[in-house]
């Protein structure tokens, strides 16, 4: 085989544009963050330097904000648990469906359709049944009336109805994601394993996981830092209500720099939430690395 030598220098050229991209609109906004977290700042006076102060008034006074990581941290969990579900799904297509790439398509298409259709679809089904909310028609037409709520109004319930609208929207995501790593597989390897005895939940255990873990991992990871930074959803089907009950890191965040004026904190809030998906990413990667230290 001819291998292409290419010189570090060329291979810098290459490089530097999309490193400069990546300094220009990641890496700088960051650090601008950081600096103004240390202000006090309405965006129109004179900044004012406090310190940690918007840190201490984070952690220790705000009443919104603890409550807001619990949401966030509860979100993760919900779309991690979803995962498991996909890599089943994505067996299944594999073992079972000749020709499956027309469900892996139909499963994907809520993905690519806007946060805000589909927000204001799910508006509407939520809605009571007086104003055609589809689900509590349904309810109602199955003698489940005591069952009908107005889910997106009552502070109980609205995020839990965010959770199922976010779930249905990226299953299909993560299903493709899955479908692809266990079509990767070498088929022959099930082949070899059958003759052993090992096949079905036996094989998925010992041969299907370990080999797809790796893309399981990228999975959760997306999933995690997806769910830590939740807000278009929520921003468009409640907007952070009823009250604050739906209220997550980056709708705070929002919030309290666009509507408050308080760049300063919000720009703390923007620094723990980049802290905060930096140390869950690491936790995760450590973890898988763990899980196949142990397996090899």
């Amino acid at each position: 085989m001819n291998m292409l030598r290419v010189s570090r220098k060329t291979i810098a050229l290459f490089v530097l544009p999309c490193l400069l991209l990546y300094l220009l609109f990641v890496f700088m906004p960051i650090i601008v963050s950081m600096y103004y977290a240390l202000m006090q700042w309405d965006g129109m006076t004179d900044a004012k330097f406090v310190g940690l102060h918007n840190f201490k008034v984070m952690f220790t006074l705000d009443p919104v904000f603890w409550p807001a990581v619990r949401r966030a941290l509860l979100f993760s969990l919900f779309s991690m648990a979803e995962i498991p579900f996909a890599l089943w799904i994505a067996i299944l297509l594999s073992r079972r469906i000749r020709r499956p790439n027309f469900l892996i398509s139909s499963y994907f298409l809520p993905v690519i359709l806007s946060v805000v259709v589909v927000g204001q679809l799910w508006k509407s089904i939520y809605n009571p049944a007086s104003y055609g909310g589809l689900l509590n028609k349904l309810l109602e037409s199955v003698g489940l009336a005591s069952w009908t709520h107005t889910w997106l109004a009552e502070p109980g319930l609205a995020m839990y109805a965010i959770f199922v609208v976010s779930l249905w929207q990226y299953l299909g995501y993560h299903i493709m994601i899955q479908f692809t790593g266990v079509q990767n597989i070498p088929h022959d390897i099930y082949e070899a394993a059958k003759i052993d005895g090992a096949e079905g939940f036996k094989a998925d255990r010992y041969i299907t996981f370990p080999l797809v873990a790796p893309v399981f991992k990228i999975s959760m990871v997306l999933a995690i830092i997806g769910s830590l930074n939740a807000f278009d959803m929520i921003i468009v089907m409640t907007g952070g209500g009823p009250g604050n009950a739906t209220d997550v890191i980056s709708t705070l965040m929002y919030n309290k720099t666009f509507l408050s004026l308080e760049y300063g904190y919000g720009s703390a809030l923007s620094v723990f939430l980049v802290a905060e998906s930096l140390v869950a990413t690491v936790l995760l990667n450590a973890l898988f690395k763990r899980y196949e230290n142990s397996a090899s």
